[in-house]
């Protein structure tokens, strides 16, 4: 990947508003940055481009290349380098085949290679339409382009930033770019493709290219560090694709700064302090803190990055960016481990949270870190808003979902959670560490000393002096004593536990064939979940206190609860629709349709005549 050419051409233009040809530097050049000593020269050197590429060799050997492309993405994917190699490729040609038709394949310089890598040849012509935005630049290229190549196939016109371009400019490119002279090309290039008028796209042949995956990132950065002789920790690597997010250019010029930071050595420690950056392991103790309601250990672990040079914003990013790992984690963990940019401790500690931490309380932990994020951004004190961001992330866990805060006023009993909860204690207190809002018991690996994972009962606010616990909250684990009597009554169950998953699978793929209290066999609807028999048994386990056998039978069964609802609805529907006063209703009133059948609730009695009033004496 050693660059092979000279340094590209200077500012100076040779024609209004188009790139000027400039002479070869000698060897002796100044230090060129990554970003441009390691630009691909052909399209075997574009990463993370495929789908590009096999387009555009199947074009190149069909002989179908069309007049004119639309390169967009974000930037630093490449957009003008790939506009350049596409010049490189209409125009190669060898010494010994001069005549050669355009393709992709260029295992070699050829007469022309080296002179359009370097922005100098004079019949591609590249122009910044940032700068050169009127219309009089429009028509330079269109009063050159009825002429033929000086010593190219093709006369190759490269527009960078397109969309720049005023309206009267894109109206003047109409005419030219439908009907071009076979000797011309255009490559545009964007990264707003939504402000480049359609009248434009239309005539144009588009590829969007792609941000680069972390993964195919972090090895390029391992070639260039390789081929640079410098020593890269991978976790360094990592922070540098993440913070370049997807970006080629971005990670070269990140890397660039950080072996000048770190004195030719990359490394982990180094990349976070040039980025402002928090250690990842300490972003996860930080999220182990704010779960387990330890509100001191978190602010303590807020202030001691923040002191070590972390931005307060970066730090709750970085939360945030854990927290939707972990919910990648629990609902889907193949695709998640999959990801070649996680490290160790996050790909361990992160699924260990996944199998401790609802998705409701995963949810919320996003929501409220997705709001705070730009307030810290905007606050005078951003230390202080990650502070009370922290405490609402750390005490919202204990706060009832709408529709239980809805039950509890309509019961009259007072709303739980309007208390704060009282810190569990932490590892380093000697007191069983604790998640908080976790429903299920099984302990944490025994490296984090998390032995037991449970919801921490609240406290209602009362004097210190007489402070007593409130009663727990805890939502499974029911009275032992709890019988159910049908299959109708494991469905109402599930609903007052809230999980609302099974509760919709038990309503619609159990065919029950048999039920007995601590006993039930069903058969399984097509395209019901494989695990619904484990996950009813231990949910059935938790909430009643006693063992469940659940099992699978061959048998038909009954109609699914659904069905059978389904089943009462038409009844009801076909029931109305004979009856006489319905059947005028909808002769009266053509296109009318039941939409529902409600039974009449009971008239109350009449009320009884008030008691005679006594007559007074006289």
């Amino acid at each position: 990947m050693d660059e092979t050419s000279g340094t590209p051409s200077t500012d100076e233009p040779g024609f209004p508003g188009f790139a000027a040809p400039s002479p070869p530097t000698p060897a002796s050049a100044p230090y060129r940055v990554l970003a441009r000593k390691y630009r691909p020269k052909d399209f075997d050197d574009l990463i993370g481009q495929g789908a590009m590429v096999r387009t555009l060799a199947n074009a190149f050997e069909a002989g179908r290349i069309p007049q004119a492309w639309m390169l967009t993405g974000v930037r630093g994917v490449g957009k003008t380098t790939t506009a350049r190699i596409l010049a490189r490729g209409l125009n190669y040609a060898l010494a010994d085949d001069p005549k050669a038709g355009p393709t992709i394949r260029m295992p070699g310089l050829g007469l022309h290679c080296a002179a359009i890598m370097e922005s100098r040849h004079i019949d591609v012509l590249e122009m910044d339409a940032a700068s050169h935005t009127g219309i009089d630049d429009v028509r330079q290229i269109i009063d050159g382009i009825r002429y033929a190549p000086v010593s190219a196939r093709y006369k190759v016109y490269i527009v960078d930033e397109v969309h720049m371009l005023s309206e009267k400019a894109f109206n003047a490119f109409l005419k030219t770019l439908e009907e071009p002279p076979p000797h011309a090309k255009f490559v545009f290039a964007t990264t707003e493709i939504r402000k480049v008028p359609v009248t434009i796209l239309s005539r144009c042949q588009r590829f969007d290219l792609r941000r680069v995956e972390a993964g195919a990132l972090i090895a390029h950065l391992q070639r260039i560090c390789e081929a640079e002789a410098v020593a890269a920790e991978p976790e360094a690597l990592a922070a540098i694709a993440r913070a370049a997010e997807g970006s080629v250019r971005d990670s070269l010029s990140l890397l660039d700064q950080a072996i000048a930071h770190g004195a030719g050595r990359v490394a982990a420690e180094t990349v976070r302090d040039m980025l402002g950056l928090a250690d990842r392991a300490r972003v996860i103790d930080l999220f182990e803190s704010c779960m387990r309601g330890d509100a001191a250990a978190a602010f303590a672990e807020l202030r001691a990055q923040h002191e070590a040079g972390a931005d307060p914003s970066v730090v709750l990013q970085d939360l945030a960016e854990f927290t939707h790992l972990v919910t990648r984690l629990k609902v889907a963990p193949d695709s998640a481990r999959a990801d070649t940019g996680l490290s160790e401790a996050e790909r361990a500690r992160g699924g260990d949270f996944a199998d401790r931490l609802s998705v409701r309380a995963l949810s919320r932990a996003w929501q409220i870190l997705l709001k705070a994020i730009p307030e810290v951004q905007a606050a005078a004190r951003p230390l202080a808003a990650a502070e009370m961001a922290l405490v609402r992330l750390i005490y919202a866990a204990d706060l009832p979902t709408p529709d239980e805060a809805l039950r509890q006023v309509r019961e009259g009993g007072a709303l739980a959670g309007a208390a704060p909860p009282r810190p569990a204690p932490g590892p380093s207190s000697g007191g069983p560490a604790v998640l908080r809002a976790v429903p299920d018991p099984r302990p944490l690996p025994e490296a984090r000393a998390l032995p037991e994972i449970r919801q921490v009962p609240e406290a209602r606010a009362v004097p210190e002096a007489h402070q007593v616990p409130a009663p727990s909250r805890q939502a499974p684990a029911a009275e032992p004593a709890l019988r159910l009597r049908r299959f109708e009554d494991v469905v109402a169950l599930a609903d007052a536990q809230r999980d609302i998953t099974l509760k919709i699978a038990l309503e619609r793929d159990v065919h029950l064939v048999r039920f007995e209290d601590g006993r039930i066999e069903f058969r399984l609807a097509e395209g019901g979940r494989p695990t619904l028999p484990n996950d009813l048994a231990r949910a059935l386990d938790l909430w009643t206190g006693r063992r469940w056998v659940v099992a699978l039978s061959r048998e038909a069964g009954e109609p699914t609860l659904a069905a059978r609802a389904k089943a009462a609805v038409e009844s009801r529907h076909q029931g109305a629709a004979s009856h006489p006063l319905v059947q005028a209703v909808l002769k009266g009133f053509p296109g009318a349709q039941i939409i529902d059948v409600r039974e009449k609730a009971p008239e109350p009695d009449d009320a009884a005549p008030p008691p005679e009033e006594p007559e007074p004496d006289l």
